[in-house]
């Protein structure tokens, strides 16, 4: 009989000790009563999802889980996610990762000048910038308020809808964009960009690291710099009273009231990953990003009705996916849920303990069953795939937990032992997610 191999990866869901929750994590204190008694018969340690001098991002940290090297293999996130979305790029176009963000009036930095001295300021600086992008190169279109004056209130626009954002990323497009920049529409606020007229060299900086902080201080730096703000400032005009944002306004949701780059990249190539562990699965998530490694790597991606990347997402067409690709044949599948992670984007305690609990009962529970009840043997591996402690609302670098269970190596069940950080730390350590990956699939 062939070995079965599942990988669930609950995005971000590793923390730090929080006060409120008397020193313990997330994991510690959700009902997990699936994967605490899994935990007990399993392997448990700590990986290094993220190499030394890499940024702690979910493109990083998945390759590392799918057995790649991200100091080889990484090109960029936002090309990955035009893989995900079934989207083909040229060896010299680049992609962005393009975010739907909601931007309010902050408190003007000490020492900031007003729209016209700033476009008097800037003029040399802006000979580069084409048209109406040079008119707003200092901010000085934006009213009352300079760009670099506003604050990053949500990196997601409140979990925009995925009909909204297409209409406001046409709009994007048709007034922002052309022939040789080319703006799509994603998973609700996750957009994209194709071009190749914008340096992959510019430096970005990621809106979930920056909320609640000026714009100025995190506008685009370095190669090419000036034209990628100035679509910046650009679409908070286009955007701002668009009819989209006004209805959005007046029931009490956050506005997608600009766009925001970031997570550029280079067209991509993995080997595949039957190439590496000599057999064909599937990979299950509602982000582009995760399904364009899938889809790099030679592997099937299947498509989950009411697969939101939230709090809310179809938990349940999950998991019977999961059990369907198996069924088929399939001998691996890669199933990732994002709630835990944007969770703690938005700084929701509660709604990262709750989904946890549905990816325990809703997800681990029914596929474990569907597993056992085949009689084959099966390897099931749960890792975080980076950290993303509530306190900071961001990503981190530092080792993460995992839990390994083999049907046919049960560990005994000696003292206590989980799935969480604590419980991590006291069993094995892989200094690389690929050497976890290379283990697990028994390379």
């Amino acid at each position: 009989m062939s070995m079965r191999y599942l990988v669930i990866v609950p995005d971000g869901c590793a923390d730090r000790p929080i006060p409120s929750l008397g020193g313990k994590t997330p994991l510690d204190v959700a009902d997990m009563k699936c994967l605490s008694g899994l935990a007990r018969v399993s392997e448990v340690g700590l990986v290094r999802t993220i190499p030394d001098g890499i940024e702690p991002g979910s493109d990083a940290a998945n390759l590392s889980i799918m057995g790649y090297d991200p100091s080889v293999y990484l090109t960029g996130r936002a090309s990955l996610e035009v893989a995900g979305m079934g989207m083909e790029m040229a060896g010299f176009e680049s992609a962005f990762r393009v975010n739907l963000v909601t931007l309010v009036e902050a408190e003007p930095a000490a020492g900031s000048v007003s729209g016209s001295e700033a476009g008097s300021a800037a003029g040399s600086e802006t000979d580069s910038v084409s048209g109406s992008e040079a008119d707003l190169a200092a901010g000085s279109a934006c009213g009352e308020v300079l760009y670099e004056d506003l604050m990053i209130k949500d990196h997601s626009a409140g979990d925009i809808s995925q009909e909204e954002a297409e209409v406001l990323i046409r709009c994007i497009d048709r007034e922002l964009g052309g022939a040789d920049l080319r703006f799509y529409s994603g998973v609700s606020y996750r957009c994209l960009l194709i071009t190749d007229q914008l340096s992959v060299e510019c430096v970005l900086t990621p809106p979930h690291d920056v909320l609640n902080q000026r714009v100025g201080a995190f506008m685009p730096q370095g190669e090419g710099a000036d034209r990628v703000g100035g679509l910046m400032r650009r679409s908070y005009q286009v955007l701002k009273d668009h009819p989209v944002n006004v209805e959005r306004m007046k029931r009490g949701l956050n506005p997608a009231n600009s766009i925001w780059f970031w997570g550029q990249g280079t067209k991509p190539a993995l080997p595949s990953f039957a190439s590496k562990y000599g057999f064909d699965g599937s990979v299950i998530s509602a982000v582009n990003l995760v399904k364009g490694i899938g889809v790099c790597a030679g592997l099937s991606c299947a498509d989950v009705p009411g697969a939101t990347g939230t709090l809310h997402t179809n938990y349940r067409g999950k998991a019977e996916a999961a059990m369907e690709a198996f069924a088929c044949g399939k001998a691996f599948v890669f199933l990732h849920v994002e709630a835990p992670d944007e969770c703690s984007h938005s700084g929701d305690l509660e709604g990262k303990i709750k989904s946890l609990e549905h990816i325990d009962e809703r997800i681990v529970k029914p596929v474990l069953a569907y597993l056992e009840s085949t009689g084959e043997p099966y390897r099931i591996l749960v890792v975080s795939d980076h950290g993303t402690p509530l306190a900071t609302r961001t990503h981190s670098a530092e080792p993460v937990p995992f839990l390994v269970f083999d049907s046919e190596n049960r560990q005994k069940a000696e003292g206590w032992k989980g799935f969480s950080e604590k419980a991590g730390a006291q069993g094995r350590f892989f200094a690389r997610g690929c050497d976890l990956a290379d283990w697990f699939f028994g390379v």
